[in-house]
Parts: C-alpha cells; sequence; structure tokens
C-alpha cells in the first residue's frame, strides 16, 4: 500500500521531466483506442453498435497509424498536428463508410491547442474544426445528418476545446498565485534590507557623533599639552589627563554602539546604557576642560524622556559645543538649556562666538569635509517627528533649536518646515 503510490509519483514525475515520451506513450494509446474503434459497427438498425462484425480498411489503418504519429509532436507544433489530424479525420469521413474514429486524433489535438493558446484564439479555432468536422460527417456519410454519430463529432470537438480552455485558465491562475507568492517574498527581502540599511545609517549617526566630539576634545587638549610642556609641565599633566579620560570615553561609546553589529554566536556586547542628559554635567565638564566656558541655563529635571529622545538630545548638545569649539573661535562662550514645553523638549545651544567666515557656522562647506555635523543632527531629529533650525544670531554667533516631541513617530520623517531649512551645516 505504500509502496504504489510512491511508484506512482516516481513516474508521474519522470513523465513530466520526459514531455516526448508521455505523448508517445499518448499517441499509441489513442491508436489502440482508434484501431478498437474501428472494429464497431454504428448499428444503423437503431440497437447500438455492435463488435466483431466488420474489420477496418487498410486505407482507415493508415490514416489512424498517420494521425496517432502527429500526436507525438502535439506540445512542439501544435497547430500544425491539429490541420494534419484534421485533415486525415476529414479524409476519412469522406472516403470511407462507415468512418474509423480518426476522429479521437483530432479531438487530442484540440485540447492541446486550447490548453496552449488563448481565449479568443481557442475560439475561432474550435468553432472551425467542429463546423468542418462535423458537415463532413453529415454530408458524405450514410447516415441521417441527426444521427448520434455526428452529433457525437460536434459534442466531443466543442467538449476538447472547453477542457483545453478550463486547463489553461487553471494553469494561469496558478501561475499568478506563484507570482504574487514570489513577489511577496521578494518584497519581505527588500524590506528586510532597508531596515537593515536604516539600522546602519542610525550606527553610522552615532559613531559620526562620538567620533568628532571626542578626537576634538583630545586634539584641543593635545595641542594645549604641547604648548605649556616646558614651561607649565603640571598644566601639560592635567591636559594630558584629559586626553586620557575623552579617549577612555570614546572607546567606551564606541564599544557600546558597534556591540550592536555583533550577531547572535558572538560574545556579548557591553551593557552600558546609551548616553543621555542624565550625563548632561559630564558632558559639558569634558568641553569646560577644554577651554570651552559653557553655561547651562535650564536642564530638565523631570521624569525621563523616551530612549530615543533622550539619546537624540544628548547627541544634539554634544554636536553643538563641538562645532561651538571647533568653529567659534578664542574668547567663545556657550550655553545650553532643555527645556520641556508641553508634549515636546526644547534643546537650544547658543554661543558668542566670531570665527572666520570659511569656518564660521552658516558658511558653505569647506573642502575638509564640514558640513556633515547639522545635517546629521537635522535628521536625528526629524527621523523622531521634530524639527530643528539651526543659524547665525542676530549680533553674532550662532543658534541651534531642537524641538523633539516627548512621543516619539517611528514612521517616515517629517520635511522640515521653511523655519527649519535656516543655516547651512558647519
Amino acid at each position: 500500500m505504500t509502496t504504489l503510490p510512491s511508484g506512482f509519483a516516481r513516474a508521474r514525475r519522470w513523465l513530466r521531466d520526459h514531455p516526448l515520451a508521455f505523448d508517445a506513450s499518448l499517441a499509441f494509446c489513442v491508436l489502440i483506442a482508434m484501431i478498437c474503434g474501428s472494429f464497431a459497427d454504428p448499428g444503423k438498425g437503431g440497437h447500438g453498435p455492435t463488435f466483431g462484425t466488420r474489420t477496418p480498411e487498410a486505407f482507415s489503418v493508415l490514416l489512424m497509424v498517420l494521425a496517432a504519429s502527429a500526436l507525438v509532436l502535439r506540445r512542439r507544433h501544435s497547430m500544425a498536428v491539429l490541420a494534419v489530424t484534421g485533415g486525415l479525420t476529414a479524409t476519412e469521413y469522406i472516403f470511407m463508410d462507415p468512418p474509423a474514429p480518426v476522429v479521437m486524433s483530432t479531438v487530442i489535438a484540440l485540447y492541446t491547442v486550447a490548453s496552449r493558446t488563448d481565449r479568443p484564439t481557442t475560439w475561432r479555432v474550435g468553432l472551425l474544426t467542429m463546423g468542418i468536422l462535423t458537415m463532413a460527417a453529415m454530408v458524405f456519410g450514410s447516415t441521417p445528418w441527426y444521427s448520434q454519430e455526428n452529433l457525437g463529432v460536434f459534442a466531443w470537438t466543442g467538449m476538447a476545446s472547453a477542457a483545453g480552455d478550463a486547463v489553461r485558465s487553471r494553469r494561469a491562475f496558478v501561475d499568478a498565485i506563484r507570482e504574487r507568492a514570489e513577489r511577496a517574498e521578494r518584497t519581505r527581502e527588500e524590506e528586510a534590507r532597508r531596515r537593515v540599511a536604516e539600522e546602519r545609517l542610525r550606527i553610522a549617526r552615532d559613531l559620526h557623533d562620538v567620533v568628532a566630539h571626542h578626537i576634538a576634545l583630545v586634539n584641543v587638549q593635545a595641542g594645549v599639552a604641547a604648548h605649556v610642556m616646558d614651561k607649565r609641565p603640571d598644566q601639560a599633566k592635567e591636559a594630558l589627563a584629559h586626553v586620557r579620560d575623552a579617549s577612555r570615553s570614546a572607546l567606551n561609546e564606541l564599544r557600546v554602539t558597534v556591540g550592536l553589529l555583533r550577531q547572535s554566536g558572538d560574545p556579548e556586547a557591553p551593557t552600558e546604557p546609551a548616553p543621555g542628559l542624565a550625563v548632561l554635567d559630564e558632558l559639558v565638564d569634558t568641553f569646560r576642560n577644554a577651554g570651552l566656558p559653557v553655561e547651562v541655563a535650564g536642564a530638565d529635571r523631570g521624569p525621563g524622556l523616551p530612549a530615543a529622545v533622550d539619546l537624540a538630545a544628548y547627541r544634539v548638545i554634544q554636536e553643538a559645543l563641538t562645532n561651538v569649539r571647533k568653529h567659534a573661535g578664542a574668547g567663545a562662550r556657550a550655553e545650553v538649556s532643555v527645556v520641556r514645553v508641553g508634549t515636546t523638549a526644547e534643546i537650544t545651544v547658543l554661543d558668542n562666538g566670531r570665527g572666520s567666515a570659511a569656518g564660521r557656522p552658516g558658511a558653505e562647506s569647506t573642502p575638509d569635509g564640514g558640513g556633515h555635523g547639522l545635517l546629521g543632527m537635522r535628521e536625528r531629529v526629524t527621523a523622531l517627528g521634530g524639527a530643528l533650525t539651526a543659524g547665525p544670531r542676530y549680533g553674532g554667533g550662532f543658534r541651534v533649536h531642537a524641538i523633539l516631541p516627548l512621543e516619539a513617530r517611528t514612521g517616515e520623517p517629517e520635511q522640515p518646515g521653511p523655519a527649519a531649512a535656516t543655516g547651512e551645516c558647519r
């Protein structure tokens, strides 16, 4: 019981892989059926067909062999095979009485044409074949035109056309379902790739913020140490200590950020929390130690912000102060405020710097690759549904102002309004 279905399945797979062998087997079966049917007498007395009362003529046998042989090529040349079998069937009806059932080959050929072409072609070819063969049987046969043999020709050719069209429609339906499934699979893969790209972009922004901030501090403190090394070694040691602290902080944050890229089989990533406004004082102290006076005019001390908003606020302040230290010039001072207004948090960073035209905030991007800091901040803020404005202040200096919603959105970021477009990235 278990080997019989498996044997049928293997035979079916083999015939599917070898269509010419299947067609040859089908042609042989049709030939046997036509020869057996040629021994039947239609029964002119009205009592039905009788077997063994007649034998087929040699000409009929030749036509049956030719028609069955043509069926071997029914897949490759379906129209030509239909024309050949139809012509042989019409020849049998014209010259032989009673005719041998050569029409069986035409039924198979017509089914093949209907299953492999479109519906209008099936209608045209089917009606033409039905009309020609039925008229030949009615006109040249010795039986009355309304006999069951003549009506059977009409019925069998019509059913062949209908069955072929139904099979073609089912194949098209299955192919459409398969195509939709494949398209949905491709869409899921593209969505996964898009999410991976977005995650990589977010990580790249974090890396930019970390590296730009800490490397700028290391550069400043290293310059101070080199300047006072000979005359004031104590101050040089203090500057080198700040370099060590800044580099350690950079390494720690890089370890946390890059740890997000680890796979499931990799060692566990560090569990330090992402930076936020809770460590704002430590961030400000690093700039103060680098020689930039920073005043915290207002800092929100209410309930904790959402993690994404908290991180974005920290990065905005970090990048803005880094830009002040790099571009505002000597003697610049900065002021930071974080205020919660309703359902939003407003972050403002002001400075009174008067840097050179090439390096001032709001100037065009310089050849050294500047201009990506504010662009990264704006993308980070708008990704959460907020808005960021940056530009020169009246009377000198620069102002960075970010508005972050306390409920960060995960959809598409809003396009910044006209106010958000003021100021170029520095």
